[in-house]
């Protein structure tokens, strides 16, 4: 049963996302072909309260993954958009709301900006709404699930990618202080939702 919404969800975000570039959407997508479930991943992003503010949906096509991501009822303006580390989201963890992810999903590269999770910024209309796609090849949705799983989290605030230039200092240093280095300063985290 999931394998079948998976695939007609994954069909359906295929259909509206080319509707929304202008492509010819005629013929109509065939709904009974089916997409293999582990190349899909359907994300539920939820806020601190538990509410559902958003989906994130992940498709592997060949060495890239598809990502399609809506948010309703988001505050408006641009938001940090990561993934995490960790495939746990408690709102009512000790070291805040979802710290339970741990810290961006590196790959290797620890300067932020460059982090495999690092995504574009999710930019909230007045209305509370956002639609971002892209593709990636900084991960596969195998490294994403492997281990204890990752998370997809949306940020209170926007994300600088930790481009400071030299000409600026943090603490009498040229550049990036740690903490730009380590999040782009995108704040608290608001929303999250477990990749597995």
């Amino acid at each position: 049963m999931r394998r079948e919404i998976v695939a007609l969800v994954s069909t359906a975000m295929l259909f509206t996302t080319a509707t929304a570039w202008g492509v010819d959407r005629s013929p109509e997508p065939d709904l009974n072909q089916g997409f293999q479930s582990d190349a899909v991943e359907l994300v539920v992003i939820r806020d601190v309260e538990g509410d559902r503010i958003g989906t994130v949906l992940m498709r592997q096509n060949g060495d890239f993954v598809q990502v399609l991501a809506t948010s309703r009822t988001v505050v408006p303006g641009f938001h940090g958009f990561h993934v995490h580390d960790i495939g746990i989201c408690d709102p009512d963890a000790a070291g805040g709301p979802f710290t339970t992810a741990g810290g961006h999903y590196t790959g290797g590269d620890t300067t932020h900006g460059d982090h495999a999770g690092d995504m574009p910024s999710l930019l909230v209309t007045e209305s509370g709404r956002a639609r971002l796609a892209f593709p990636t090849d900084r991960f596969t949705l195998a490294e994403l699930r492997a281990g204890d799983g990752a998370a997809v989290m949306v940020h209170a605030g926007r994300d600088n990618f930790a481009n400071i230039p030299e000409r600026y200092s943090a603490g009498g240093v040229a550049g990036p202080d740690a903490t730009t280095l380590a999040t782009g300063d995108a704040g608290s985290r608001i929303g999250c939702g477990v990749i597995d």
